[in-house]
């Protein structure tokens, strides 16, 4: 597995600080960074509700900011999950992406790639890969 570069340490730095200056119990315990083709990075914070069909994931956040500053490319991906305080670990951890949110990654940046861990480390992965067989719509 090849290390992450410097520009995906950057983005998981920016994500990991983001969740732990941001995280409040029972409504924000993701933090997600997107980085555009600019190179620019975008957070975003999970929205918790109540009712759960309401909440927002964190990757929904940064990517339609993305979108809005008018990038058209999105490079890459991550998500940091922040422990709850009963938990045993107790520094903010990546996650991979919901599947609600691998169908909106592969349909607004389906050349992106996702940082994600795989066994003991970090690396990227197309998101292609956590979405196959992805449903399409007939032309």
């Amino acid at each position: 597995m090849p290390p992450l570069s410097r520009a995906d340490q950057e983005l998981l730095s920016a994500a990991t600080d983001f969740i732990r200056s941001r995280y409040l119990e029972n409504r924000h315990h993701i933090g997600a960074a997107v980085r555009g083709a600019s190179g620019r990075i975008y957070l975003g914070l999970h929205l918790d509700t109540y009712v759960g069909r309401c909440s927002v994931c964190a990757e929904a956040v940064a990517l339609g900011s993305a979108l809005s500053a008018g990038e058209t490319e999105i490079d890459a991906i991550v998500s940091v999950r922040h422990p709850r305080p009963k938990e045993l670990h107790a520094e903010p951890r990546v996650v991979s992406p919901c599947g609600i949110c691998r169908e909106m990654l592969t349909d607004f940046a389906p050349r992106s790639e996702v940082i994600i861990a795989r066994g003991e480390g970090l690396t990227r992965v197309p998101v292609s890969q956590l979405l196959p067989e992805k449903y399409r719509r007939a032309p």
